[in-house]
């Protein structure tokens, strides 16, 4: 592949799950990573025998401060000069009843998943604007449209947030060339998804039988998931590069993932649609009185 076609992406949260599989998807197709992760030890074990000439592994947490966040994106634009993707996937899910799990689990979820995609895109911003050319890829989630699944309310919160952070740097970046994408997968079969014990700030027994029941439901989920990850991040990297099952298409703002992902967001969107047809007579009906 020739130097004017091959991307340089950066990839957080690349050791397990999307990540991890974007990254072989990216490499099969000829272009560059900078696979990050917490732990660069384990990010070491999980790409051993990778193409390590267009691969570099590098320490990334992106629930540090913006300033140590800056710092490592610095590092990263100078493995090879430039980014032309970035892929914010690191996240993770807090389980816990809201009442239980309090503002601090809140705080604690956003921290990861929603600063974490401002610093990291933020940080590579000023690149792209001055390159007038760049993508933003942000990983969200189908839970934006089912937050009544608990105990994975902040999660959805979470996931609700960047989504509404993705559509606006959409519009802002738009003049300086720049796309973003919004990924919204469904149920697939990842490793640790559902590893996290119930965090409890604040016990309410009234909410342990409905809490045990969350817990269990996604435990019996975890590893029998539908969607294949692989085949997930294959159709996004087509739909970055333009190529195989996106080619000839237009780019979208949005990509919903998994047949689970279209069943749920059309549901959501058919009961908001009821919902305002039910209530229009009254609910617009409130502008001032003879206001000219």
């Amino acid at each position: 592949m020739g130097a004017l076609h091959q991307k340089i992406w950066l990839i957080t949260g690349t050791s397990s799950g999307f990540g991890k599989r974007l990254v072989l998807s990216v490499l099969a197709r000829g272009d560059c990573v900078i696979a990050t992760a917490r732990n660069l030890e384990k990010l070491r074990a999980t790409f051993p025998a990778a193409e390590r000439s267009r691969l570099h592994l590098m320490q990334l947490d992106v629930s540090d401060s913006a300033e140590l966040v800056q710092q490592r994106v610095k590092d990263a634009l100078s493995v090879w000069g430039r980014i032309d993707v970035v892929v914010n996937n690191a996240g993770y899910g807090v389980k816990a009843v809201l009442e239980e799990g309090g503002s601090l689990a809140a705080l604690t979820q956003f921290q990861t998943n929603v600063f974490g995609v401002l610093n990291v895109t933020n940080a590579v911003l000023p690149h792209m604007r001055e390159r007038r050319s760049g993508t933003v890829v942000i990983i969200g989630s189908r839970s934006a449209w089912r937050p009544e699944v608990s105990p994975a309310g902040f999660y959805a919160a979470s996931k609700a947030a960047v989504h509404a952070i993705g559509e606006t740097y959409a519009s802002e970046l738009k003049p300086f060339g720049i796309r973003v994408l919004i990924v919204a997968p469904g149920a697939f079969r990842t490793e640790g998804v559902h590893a996290y014990p119930a965090t409890i700030h604040n016990h309410v027994p009234a909410y342990d039988a409905p809490r045990d029941a969350g817990m269990a439901r996604f435990a019996a989920l975890a590893g029998h998931e539908k969607g294949d990850p692989a085949k997930a991040m294959e159709l996004l990297v087509d739909v970055v590069k333009g190529e195989g099952r996106a080619a000839g298409r237009e780019w979208p703002l949005w990509l919903v993932l998994g047949r689970d992902a279209y069943v749920d967001v059309r549901a959501k969107c058919n009961k908001l649609l009821k919902t305002m047809d039910a209530w229009v007579d009254v609910a617009t009906d409130l502008e001032f009185d003879n206001d000219s």
